[in-house]
This record gives structure tokens, C-alpha cells and sequence, in this order.
């Protein structure tokens, strides 16, 4: 029989604004699937949440755990009408005590490592992409599909390119560009998907107390998760190809 619940896959779902917005999802009717790297922190997430939610092994760097994952999907529910590709990481190298800016500067072009550089990179740019490529097939036989790719305002050019962002020095090739390198992908998925009537847009959480920041941020996780949960719910008649936070619209 098929599954008469609409449903969502929420990467990196296990904490933070990933599992604020799996909640959201889940309240408003949907069957939240709560992809976790570790099944087991999964698992207590999902519990944590009123409504119908599931966790799901999936690790965004894994090819054939995200692989496993769609298939796991098609069989249990035949269906997929949201992806929200929320998992990502701002470092591996960030040292105990450091400052934001002590890390920022260990990160500038001319002497980030490439290995730390490729490590943001896979997850919050490659890993993004490998799920769309695996999950597009069921979204596209959904009667109404929709993908969010949760972003970040320290990604847009524009506001980079300006002297007078007092956050410009942030902007690195790590985890500021891999967010640019996102937003690029947003836009081809929505060109791509433009004709199938699937709706693909960037949102910014803003600076949100979670683990990526060390829970620095200064927004709750319920203020992050509005714009994205905003967006997983717009109907047909919705915009594609945006970058927006719950203010308005960003510039690329």
C-alpha cells in the first residue's frame, strides 16, 4: 500500500536546525526522515519529535550509505516530496580556545590546507549534490516536490565583495566558499528542475547557536529553521532558484 503521508528527508537531522526543522515537518503532517551519520543519535532524535518520525542512516560523503538510503525510501514509503539538504561542517581543524578569527586566518588563501579546505567541501558541496543525484528520481514523481538547501549568508559574493561588511574577513576558501560553491548548485538544480515544476531554493539560517558555530550563533534554532521550513512547504505556484532568509531575499 502506498504511503498516504507526504514525505521529507532532513540530512544532518540528528541536532541542531536539521532537527528543528524535521519537528516542523512532522507537526505539519509530513513523515519526517531524520538522516543522521550515526543511526543510533538518529534514532533519539526522532524520539524527541511529536508526530511521524523516522530516522535514517545516511552520511552525505558516503556514496553507498546515500545510495542505501534512496532505496530505503522507494521501498518503505514509494515516495519523496522534500529534500532539505541541511547536513554540513564549518571545520575539522578548529583547535580548542581558538577565537573565529584565529581559525580565519589559518584558512586564507594563500595558506589554507587543502585537506581541510576539501573536507568542508565534500560534505556542504559534493554531499549536497550526490543526494540530489540519488533522491531526484522520487522527487520527480511526486505530485509536488520540493528542495532546500540550507545555506548561508556568509556564502553571498555580493555582500562579500563589500567593504563595508565588517564579516568580509570570515570570507575564506573553507567554509564561507563552500557555502558560494552551494548556492552554485542550488541554481543548476533549479534550472534543471525548472520544466518538471519542482521548486529549489537556498535559505540562510542566519547566525544560529548550534555545534557548527560552537554554539556561538545568536539566534535560536527555532529562528533558523523558519525560512527553510518557509520554503519546504511553498506550493507550486512558489518561487525556484532563490537565496533568502527570513528578512528577504539575499544577494548571490
Amino acid at each position: 500500500m502506498a504511503h498516504d503521508k507526504p514525505v521529507a528527508l532532513v540530512t544532518g537531522a540528528n541536532q541542531g536546525i536539521g532537527l528543528q526543522i524535521a519537528k516542523e515537518l512532522a507537526s505539519k503532517g509530513f513523515t519526517a526522515l531524520v538522516g543522521s551519520r550515526n543511526l543510533a543519535r538518529g534514532e533519539a532524535a526522532a524520539a524527541e519529535i511529536e508526530g511521524d518520525a523516522r530516522a535514517i542512516q545516511l552520511d552525505v560523503t558516503d556514496r553507498a550509505s546515500i545510495a542505501a538510503a534512496a532505496e530505503h525510501i522507494r521501498s518503505a514509503f514509494g515516495r519523496l516530496d522534500v529534500l532539505v539538504n541541511n547536513a554540513a561542517i564549518s571545520n575539522t581543524s578548529w583547535e580548542a580556545g581558538m577565537s573565529l578569527e584565529d581559525y580565519a586566518r589559518t584558512t586564507r588563501p594563500s595558506v589554507v590546507s587543502f585537506d581541510e579546505m576539501r573536507a568542508v567541501w565534500e560534505t556542504n558541496v559534493f554531499g549536497p549534490l550526490a543526494v540530489y543525484q540519488a533522491m531526484v528520481p522520487m522527487l520527480r514523481e511526486a505530485p509536488h516536490a520540493n528542495i532546500v538547501n540550507v545555506s548561508s549568508g556568509a556564502g553571498s559574493l555580493m555582500l562579500n565583495a563589500d567593504p563595508a561588511n565588517s564579516h568580509r574577513p570570515m570570507y575564506t576558501p573553507v567554509y564561507a566558499a563552500s557555502k558560494t560553491g552551494l548556492n552554485a548548485m542550488t541554481l543548476a538544480m533549479a534550472v534543471e528542475l525548472e520544466e518538471d515544476g519542482i521548486k529549489v531554493n537556498a535559505v540562510s539560517p542566519g547566525f544560529t547557536r548550534t555545534n557548527l558555530n560552537k554554539y556561538s550563533g545568536t539566534e535560536t534554532v527555532e529562528e533558523g529553521a523558519r525560512e527553510a521550513v518557509r520554503l519546504a512547504l511553498i506550493g507550486p505556484d512558489g518561487p525556484t532558484g532563490t537565496f533568502s532568509h527570513t528578512n528577504g531575499l539575499l544577494p548571490w
